[in-house]
This record gives C-alpha cells, sequence and structure tokens, in this order.
C-alpha cells in the first residue's frame, strides 16, 4: 500500500476558513469537545508567545468519488482557535455532559464514579451549521447557549500565526481499506494527553464498517445499566456478543477469554475485527452465525423479548446484569430460538435464585472478574434460559 505524507502550515485564519467552508470535517467517530476554558486561553497564550504547538493531523478520504478530508488529530487544538476566534465557550450547564463507563466486573460501590467533568456533548458542528462566516454564526447563537471570552488578542492575530500539520493520502480506491486504514490511525494518535474511554477508542474500529455500527451498539440496549450507591454504568454489548460467540463457537465454557484476564479491551477490540474482516477466528465466522450477515430481525426479537419479560433497566451488579442479559442473547441472538414468555415470572425468579447463591460466594463477590465466576455465568445463564427456550 503505497500512502503518501504531506507536511505544511497554515495561518490560523486559514484553518478557520476551512472549518467553517466545511473543506476540513470531524470523523462521526470523532470524541465530545473536552477543553475547558483555561486550556483554551492556554493554547492561544502558546501561539501568541511562539512556543511549539503539535501539528494536527488531517486525511484525504475518498466516498463515493468525492475527496473529504478528515480530522484525526488536532479537533480539540482547531476547535478552541474557532472558539478564541468568534469569542465564544459552550454552556456546561447546557452541553455539559458526565460520561458513563462501560458495566464491567470492576463494579465495586466504594470505587468513586468517574465523571469526565470536562466533557461537553458539543463538536465544532453545532457552530458551522449556523453560517459560514463569524457574521452569520454570531447572528444566530441562542442566548444562554453560549459565553463570550476575552482572550486580548491584537489585530491580524489569526492571519499572521501559522499551525503545522500532516495530510495523510493513502493510495486505496477501496473504501472499507480506507476506513480500517483511518481507524487504526486514530488509534495510535495520542490527542494531547488525554486519555480515550473504551467507548470512544471503539468508536473508531465501528468506523472500519458503518454498516455493522447498530450491531456493535444497538440502540435498545443504551438503557439498560448497573446502577449501585456510587456509580452508574451502562451494559457494555459488545462484551456481551463478544463472550458469547466463543462460546457459541467452541460449544463451550472452558476456553472463553482464556489468557484476557488482565486485558479483556484487547479481547473485544479484537473481536470487532473478526466481524468486520469476517474471518475465521476464536469468535466463529459472522457470516456462519449470520448467514448474509443479517442480524437485524434476531435483535428485534431481542428487543422484543426485554420488553415482554419486563426485564428491568437498572441492575445493582454486574452479576445481576450477566445473569440476565447472556442467557437471553444467546438463546434470542446465535441459536435463532424464542422464549416462552407465559412464564416470565418462573423465569425470573429462577434467575433470582440463582444471583442469591452467587452472590452468598464471597469470592464470587469480591472478584466477579475472575474468568472462572464470569464463565460460570454465562454457563449458568444460558441453562437457565434453555428451560424456556423453543
Amino acid at each position: 500500500m503505497d500512502n503518501r505524507v504531506y507536511y505544511g502550515e497554515y495561518s490560523l485564519k486559514h484553518w478557520i476558513d476551512l472549518i467553517l467552508k466545511e473543506n476540513i470535517i470531524l470523523p462521526d467517530y470523532q470524541r465530545h469537545f473536552v477543553w475547558d476554558e483555561k486550556k483554551v486561553e492556554t493554547l492561544i497564550e502558546t501561539f501568541k508567545s511562539k512556543q511549539f504547538v503539535p501539528p494536527v493531523t488531517i486525511g484525504s478520504f475518498n466516498l463515493n468519488g468525492t475527496n473529504q478530508n478528515l480530522i484525526l488529530d488536532g479537533q480539540q487544538r482547531l476547535t478552541s482557535i474557532l472558539l478564541a476566534y468568534l469569542g465564544l465557550y459552550p454552556d456546561e450547564t447546557t452541553y455539559k455532559q458526565a460520561i458513563q463507563r462501560f458495566a464491567d466486573e470492576n463494579d465495586d460501590e466504594e470505587e468513586a464514579e468517574e465523571q469526565f467533568d470536562n466533557v461537553l456533548k458539543w463538536t465544532f458542528k453545532k457552530l458551522t451549521n449556523k453560517g459560514k462566516n463569524k457574521e452569520e454564526i454570531l447572528a444566530k447563537i441562542t442566548a444562554g447557549n453560549y459565553k463570550n471570552i476575552s482572550l486580548t488578542i491584537l489585530p491580524n492575530f489569526f492571519e499572521t500565526t501559522f499551525l503545522g500539520f500532516s495530510y495523510l493520502v493513502p493510495v486505496i480506491s477501496d473504501q472499507k481499506e480506507q476506513q480500517k486504514y483511518y481507524s487504526s490511525v486514530f488509534r495510535n494518535i495520542n490527542i494531547q494527553g488525554v486519555a480515550l474511554l473504551p467507548q470512544e477508542s471503539r468508536a473508531s474500529l465501528y468506523f472500519l464498517d458503518k454498516d455493522l455500527e447498530h450491531f456493535f451498539v444497538p440502540t435498545f440496549t443504551e438503557e439498560f445499566a448497573v446502577k449501585n450507591l456510587s456509580n452508574e454504568t451502562k451494559i457494555d454489548f459488545v462484551r456481551c456478543l463478544s463472550l458469547l460467540s466463543q462460546y457459541y463457537n467452541d460449544g463451550s465454557e472452558s476456553s472463553v477469554a482464556r489468557s484476557y484476564k488482565p486485558k479483556m479491551e484487547n479481547y473485544y477490540e479484537e473481536y470487532v475485527y473478526s466481524v468486520v474482516a469476517d474471518s475465521d477466528a476464536k469468535y466463529g465466522k459472522f457470516s456462519t452465525i449470520f448467514p448474509n450477515r443479517e442480524y437485524s430481525d434476531r435483535f428485534s426479537n431481542l428487543q422484543q423479548a426485554l420488553i415482554s419479560l419486563e426485564i428491568k433497566k437498572e441492575f445493582p451488579s454486574i452479576i445481576d446484569l450477566d445473569m440476565y442479559f447472556f442467557g437471553l442473547t444467546y438463546i434470542i441472538v446465535f441459536e435463532n430460538r424464542t422464549i416462552d414468555f407465559t412464564k416470565k415470572e418462573e423465569l425470573k425468579n429462577e434467575i433470582d435464585a440463582k444471583i442469591a447463591v452467587l452472590k452468598a460466594d464471597s469470592s464470587h463477590t469480591k472478584a466477579p472478574s475472575n474468568l472462572g465466576h464470569l464463565r460460570f455465568r454465562i454457563i449458568s445463564s444460558i441453562e437457565i434460559y434453555e428451560k424456556y427456550a423453543s
């Protein structure tokens, strides 16, 4: 693969024009804005004092014969430059969002919840949608959504200050190969030292195949969470799919996630890659499990089952969530079978009784991430649901 990389620099005003004219755009998987006002001010002061600012990375992406220039690295810097130019900053009370971590085995109630307080559910798209120049945007600002900032910027500052870039041009005509290339690039970029959450990092993997995005993150699962006294984490459906996929392929729980205990995120990422590539990996071949890559009907059946069984939306621990989701997902999604909803109370009582047994074991409660405990939850949940399947 003969890829090309070009280097150069543009004035800050030129970068602003590129953003406003949408000559450079954010990929769908890019994260929200995480820089606070102080970081915006620090960046401008760094420019004013002629200190080094890391260059941004732009990638050329060909979609249906049309070239798009994607911002791969530099979203926070470019957004800050635009905000300084407009003299605006998004109002925290309007856009602030506490990012929920994925539910996993680390659900200790004594562990303080990670709020990721600097995250704003906002990107510069909300500004570029209002207009293509400063006057148009400022005229359409909704009162209360933004606050004015003053950074003491001299005339011609944006025209006479420069920011470097790397411009990636992969010589690839196949769209999926381009997606794979850029997802790999994004995941290897350290954005100003701000760590990515698993859901942010994985979002670049879903970009590998847009047709499968709703397979990995079906909308109907996002309302299910583990909630205890000090923490709330949403269900990680990729975790559920990957573990069950290997179980389905092996026909046994004994080897599920073997040797991955310290690095389960790698296990989930490898699953995503195997699905996209449709490879015959330890998880089984995606097109064999889902002929013609058709999964939507099974997901619809799972959604309906969650409703018909009146499965609660919040669980007190990962043990509870696993016991309710593993077996149900396996029977409906992987085996393409149905559950007898007329016996829902009997089914749920049996699950709750098993959960009580598991929680009576202090070793299981204290270390639900132990692979032996995890595998036992998989097989226990499946065995219960199997009694009510047809």
